[in-house]
């Protein structure tokens, strides 16, 4: 009788009922400041690739994107300059996934005033250099990192009455663009970017002055089954994301 139920299925043309589709939905983004300049390049290449579904980024600090994560805020995927905030979620359970790490950020000496090439981090003891930006270091994976390179050079004493602090590595590249500070550690990914390679020079500084800036994207809970999610961190392994991240200064 089964046999005859199936015979009769295809001689009407009927098959077994298809396999829910996974939705694609708009998705919004969680992503360090330092992602500024290549994620919105890149989110407007995927969104010409995919018309139906639409990507938004919004950019901070991970550390404040941490928290807000970890009381429910409604973010689809979260990039993060520092791979240890993701892995927590994780943790947590709140993740659709394992973290990816992207690439590894880079720091430097930005100064409209001065070329920091000169001198290195010792252009921060010049008498010009009242005021140095770097991002907090409470919350801000280039704020720590820039804590950690003064402390390898010995400067940290002698540079900390001149701290300004911004929110995130994107306000405290602001701060050194606009000459609210007279010099910034900021990261190599901003400094890449047109206005501040016009505005100013920079000093790369030494991978081996820090730890590590090992940086990780997440599909979060929220987004389980949303193909927006799933297809946008595809893409940030393709070749045209990668090639996208090597042009400003991210080592893959």
């Amino acid at each position: 009788m089964f046999r005859l139920f199936l015979l009769v299925l295809v001689a009407l043309g009927v098959g077994w009922p298809a396999a829910a589709q996974p939705k694609a939905a708009p998705i919004t983004i969680a992503a360090a400041a330092d992602l500024k300049y290549v994620l919105d390049s890149l989110v407007t290449i995927y969104n010409s690739q995919h018309p139906q579904a639409r990507a938004t980024v919004v950019y901070g600090s991970s550390g404040r994107f941490y928290e807000q994560l970890s009381h429910g805020a409604p973010f689809d995927l979260f990039f993060s300059a520092d791979s240890d905030y993701p892995r927590r979620l994780q943790q947590a359970g709140l993740t659709a996934g394992a973290p990816q790490p992207y690439a590894l950020g880079r720091l430097v000496l930005w100064s409209k005033k001065l070329d920091p090439n000169a001198k290195g981090l010792n252009t921060l003891l010049d008498p010009q250099v009242k005021r140095v930006a770097i991002a907090n270091p409470a919350h801000a994976p280039y704020g720590k990192r820039a804590e950690e390179t003064l402390r390898y050079y010995k400067l940290y004493d002698q540079v900390k009455p001149k701290l300004v602090l911004g929110e995130n590595i994107g306000q405290t590249a602001q701060y050194a663009a606009t000459g609210a500070a007279d010099a910034g550690l900021v990261a190599y990914s901003l400094a890449l970017s047109p206005a501040l390679r016009r505005a100013g020079k920079f000093y790369l500084i030494p991978a081996t002055a820090h730890t590590p800036l090992q940086q990780s994207y997440v599909v979060l809970k929220r987004a389980s089954g949303n193909a927006t999610a799933t297809t946008f961190a595809a893409f940030m392994a393709s070749p045209t994301a990668r090639q996208a991240l090597k042009k400003y200064g991210f080592n893959l």
